[in-house]
């Protein structure tokens, strides 16, 4: 069991290494290249209130997203600590949705929005993992009139005073 679960460890760790490479090379953009400037003033909007509320910014970046294709995101996260996601898409998108699943590819979180919805195209959700392990979001937004869209995931972090 312990040879299966170090067989995976490697796998995902050279998954990741792979995917980042190919992530950071042509679908991570840096914060001003290729924004959409309404989502990078929400960006701005959303991370300061939640800096307020004791979060600290682990990870953000701008992400070019395909319309209807999820945009997979891994991440560490640490048994017991509190984490905030957010995503955010463009604005004429029609639907978004953020699916979390853990390191055994079990579904932890669900969320969905639609245009209209108050804040419609922000989606942010807290989690507490039960065990330190990877987790992988996937954001994904529906556009019928453009393929190729901005969004922008943000993980803080709850830091205890």
């Amino acid at each position: 069991m312990k040879t299966m679960k170090n067989f995976k460890l490697i796998l995902l760790l050279l998954l990741v290494l792979f995917l980042g490479k190919v992530t950071v090379s042509q679908n991570v953009t840096t914060r001003s290249a290729g924004a959409d400037p309404s989502i990078l003033h929400q960006a701005d909007s959303v991370k300061q209130e939640l800096i307020e509320q004791g979060f600290v910014v682990l990870k953000e970046a701008v992400i070019k997203m395909e319309s209807e294709y999820e945009m997979p995101v891994i991440v560490p996260l640490t048994e017991g600590s509190w984490y905030q996601f957010v995503f955010i898409g463009e604005m004429t998108s029609k639907l978004y949705e953020v699916r979390m699943y853990d390191w055994e590819e079990k579904q932890v979180v669900y969320e969905k929005k639609q245009w209209g919805d108050v804040d419609g195209n922000v989606i942010s959700y807290s989690y507490i993992p039960k065990l330190s392990e990877y987790h992988m979001m996937k954001p994904v937004q529906v556009n019928k009139n453009k393929k190729n869209l901005s969004g922008y995931v943000m993980l803080l972090k709850k830091v205890k005073k």
